[in-house]
This record gives structure tokens, C-alpha cells and sequence, in this order.
């Protein structure tokens, strides 16, 4: 068993490794991309809305979605930008990337976004570049030393008074769980199908430099605890929560 460690209040809290290589994982997402969709558009769209409600984009801003997936959340924030903004979207696998861009264009919302392939860990986007930025249970797919290379990726492309939304499978206050050890337990033995694992949300964030601003609990299923996390680099953060 492979086992980061992150350190918060001077007690160890642990997250499974990811033992899968990121092309096993890509592959894996090559193949499943369409059931993805299926699945994505009907069970997730309860914790889709509330995380962008959160996240709160605005007319004429600029915002990234890190892992778009099939592109359901790119729609609502192009929507969101309207026609004086723009929004961009990286994510790992063409198969996700060619879903999303016709997701897109049957919305008529192409000419208002941007979109790449590429790894989150050194993303083609100039410094400051973004208004708010978006990931929704992509942060926990990362191997735990990447997670944190990953936001600080995230911290370099937002604005001095950018907004990070996170919406994440959460092990904070559930390490007893009973759903999370059978989901770790799944992750030990498929980890290129079941790449994510629960992770320490708020922690990972605070610890990249960030100080969250609104949090809040959803239980997608009736089953898996998420987290959506709204937070801000800290020199740009205001001292009271929203």
C-alpha cells in the first residue's frame, strides 16, 4: 500500500497514492468517455449547479475549468461569461476533449470558449490570465505529490484577486466511512478505472496557499461526501468567510 502524508494542526493525515501512470489513466478515460458523459449528465447535475453557483461567474470574466470532462460545466459557464467574456478548458484526453467540443457546438457556445489538451501540472496559459478557475472532481485524481504542484499552477494563471472553485471527494471528518474504504479499497485494485480516491480538501488547498472563502457539504448519491471549496490566493483573500 502506497500512502501520502500531509501535515495540518501537527497531526498526519493520510491519502492513497495514485499507483496508476498517467497514461494508464488516460487510456482508461479514452475508453469509458461516452459512458462518462451519460453518467455525468444524469447524476451529477444537483452537485454541478451548486458548485458554479458557488464559483459565481460573471458576465465579461475569464475562467478556466481544469479536467472539463465531457463538458458539461464548460456550457454553463460559457452561458455565464456571455458574449464579453471567454472561457477555457484543459483536460487530459482527446476522446473528453472531442465530447465537449460538440457538447459545445450544439449549444452554439464555440465561439466563446477555448479549449486545449494538456496536463494541469504545467498548464499554456500566460500569468494572471483568469478571473475565476474551476475543477470539479479532478483534484483528487492526481497523485498526491502532484496536487499541490497543481494548484500552485492554478495560483500562477489566476488574477492577484482570483477565485479557486474545487468540488472534490472528501475525507475530512469521514475517515470512517464505510463508503470511503470500500471506494479506496476499489482504488488499490483498478486504480486506472478508479484513478481519484478521497482526499483532504480544505487542507491541500490552505497548505497551496489559498484561504477559502465559502465551503459547504454534498452528499452526491446519498453516498459520497463532496466538497465544494471556494477559496483565494492569500494575499487577495478577505479575512471574514463569505
Amino acid at each position: 500500500m502506497l500512502w501520502g502524508v500531509n501535515k495540518m494542526t501537527n497531526k498526519k493525515k493520510q491519502i492513497l497514492r495514485v499507483p496508476a501512470t498517467l497514461e494508464e489513466i488516460k487510456r482508461s478515460y479514452a475508453k469509458i468517455s461516452k459512458l462518462y458523459a451519460t453518467l455525468e449528465g444524469r447524476f451529477e447535475k444537483g452537485l454541478r449547479k451548486r458548485g458554479l453557483q458557488l464559483l459565481a461567474v460573471q458576465k465579461g470574466e475569464h475562467v478556466l475549468e481544469v479536467g472539463f470532462g465531457t463538458g458539461y460545466s464548460l456550457v454553463e459557464i460559457a452561458r455565464s461569461v456571455g458574449e464579453t467574456g471567454k472561457s477555457y478548458g484543459i483536460d487530459l484526453t482527446p476522446e473528453m476533449l472531442a465530447l465537449a467540443r460538440e457538447r459545445l457546438r450544439k449549444a452554439a457556445l464555440l465561439n466563446r470558449v477555448e479549449l486545449h489538451q494538456g496536463d494541469a501540472r504545467d498548464m499554456p496559459y500566460e500569468a494572471n490570465m483568469f478571473d475565476a478557475a474551476y475543477m470539479a472532481e479532478t483534484l483528487e485524481l492526481f497523485d498526491t505529490p502532484d496536487i499541490p504542484i497543481v494548484l500552485q499552477e492554478i495560483k500562477r494563471v489566476l488574477k492577484p484577486m482570483g477565485r479557486l472553485g474545487v468540488v472534490s471527494l472528501s475525507k475530512e471528518g469521514r475517515e470512517n466511512s464505510r463508503f470511503l474504504r470500500l471506494y479506496e479499497w476499489v482504488h488499490q485494485k483498478i486504480p486506472q478505472y478508479a484513478s481519484c480516491r478521497p482526499i483532504y480538501v480544505e487542507q491541500s488547498i490552505e497548505e497551496a496557499g489559498y484561504e477559502i472563502v465559502k465551503r459547504e457539504e454534498f452528499l452526491l448519491w446519498r453516498l459520497a461526501p463532496m466538497k465544494i471549496v471556494v477559496a483565494k490566493p492569500v494575499q487577495a483573500a478577505s479575512i471574514s468567510q463569505s
